[in-house]
């Protein structure tokens, strides 16, 4: 009698609310890529709708209610590790508290906020104070590492970007963040490093060239890389120098579907 064979080990599983760019440089379809090629089991819920291609970002809409479809999903988060990643978001107040309020009962055991304001080009989202308010709704549930570039953290703390890395994360661990991942590609200098940003400490995270050149959806390809390595047992810090390390790795050659937009990460395993 043959012997039926075993199921594979589980894999984490990685549940990603953001906005659905249809060009897949960035959102929701990088999310996926990203989780995928690092072996993890990506599920995702569009809480932005975007009308956007490799140029640009020309107009952003809520979304049908994420509710819904969060409770489908709901019985794949049971008994797994998994966690979340938090992008763009176009909801109301209300719809907003309601989805963090889930969220958290859902007890997912990593979580991410990948806080923007508005796509790198083309139209805006939000301004400093709606982004205050998320993060306090969103911050007040706990256990969130938040991961805003220089422009988001300035944005929130009401400092210039030119302000220490602790006076830039301090806003966001007030509310209840567990740690502040500082990304610095926004800096100026040929050199960038980023910051891990606790209530005790400020880890750099090392030094590293400026790279050539741009790519779209590097905030978003962190992001997912970070939570991929969390959920595969990596420590915060750790995650995100494995994150840097990744897109460092990944950054050529870049790919111009179509011949069209801005250069985006190729897709495929790394």
């Amino acid at each position: 009698m043959a012997q039926i064979p075993a199921f594979p080990p589980a894999v984490p599983v990685a549940l990603c609310l953001g906005g659905m760019d249809p060009s897949a440089g960035a959102g929701l379809l990088r999310d996926v890529m990203t989780l995928a090629a690092l072996g993890v089991q990506p599920m995702a819920i569009c809480t932005a709708e975007t009308v956007q291609n490799g140029l640009a970002c020309t107009a952003i809409a809520p979304p049908a209610d994420p509710l819904p479809r969060l409770e489908a999903l709901a019985p794949h988060l049971a008994g797994t590790p998994w966690g979340v990643k938090l992008g763009l978001c176009d909801l109301d107040d209300r719809g907003f508290s309601a989805l963090a309020a889930r969220v958290a009962q859902l007890a997912p055991a990593v979580r991410i906020w990948d806080p923007i304001l508005a796509p790198t080009s083309g139209v805006g989202l939000h301004s400093s104070a709606r982004l205050r308010a998320m993060a306090e709704v969103l911050l007040a549930t706990g256990g969130w590492v938040v991961s805003p570039n220089l422009p988001e953290a300035a944005a929130l703390s009401g400092h210039g970007p030119e302000a220490g890395c602790a006076a830039l994360a301090a806003p966001f661990l007030e509310l209840g963040a567990a740690a502040v991942w500082l990304k610095g590609g926004h800096g100026q200098g040929l050199e960038l490093e980023d910051f891990w940003i606790t209530p005790g400490a400020v880890l750099g995270l090392g030094r590293f060239p400026r790279l050539p050149g741009e790519r779209r959806g590097t905030g978003c390809t962190l992001a997912s890389a970070w939570l991929a390595w969390r959920l595969r047992g990596l420590s915060g810090s750790d995650a995100a120098v494995a994150a840097a390390r990744f897109l460092r790795e990944r950054w050529e050659p870049p790919v111009q579907p179509g011949g069209f937009g801005r250069p985006c990460f190729a897709p495929g395993a790394p």
